[in-house]
């Protein structure tokens, strides 16, 4: 069974009733100009926070604590910088991974105009 249909036969088990805070996290990422992922709503508080309808209250429970914005996640650059040093050791870069054709990704113009170049710079 999954978490949420156990948390669902609970609720009707012992008869409680959930309130809806999804308007007081609207209005809480919008006062702290951010996502909505990263509002908090303290859980031990939810009959304080369900009574507010407004900006002015938001505000005034983001003062109190009630409602917190939650710190930037580390975003790592590892695995790119990992792969961008396999991509120049020549891996990641076989037919499987081509898209357009030769001509799109080494047009034969430039190829005629550098060999062009070197020869004129030899005869100079």
């Amino acid at each position: 069974m999954l978490h949420s249909q156990i948390r669902h036969l609970t609720f009707r088990i012992f008869n409680f009733s959930q309130v809806s805070l999804s308007s007081q996290k609207r209005l809480a990422a919008a006062v702290l100009k951010c996502g909505q992922r990263k509002i908090w709503l303290d859980p031990n508080e939810v009959t304080e926070i369900a009574n507010a309808n407004s900006r002015q209250n938001i505000r005034k429970l983001v003062k109190d604590g009630l409602i917190i914005k939650k710190p930037q996640t580390m975003h790592s650059l590892f695995r790119h910088r990992e792969k961008l040093a396999a991509k120049r050791a020549g891996r990641h870069s076989g037919t499987g991974k081509r898209q357009g054709t030769a001509e799109a990704r080494m047009p034969t113009t430039v190829i005629w105009m550098r060999r062009q170049r070197v020869l004129r710079r030899l005869l100079r």
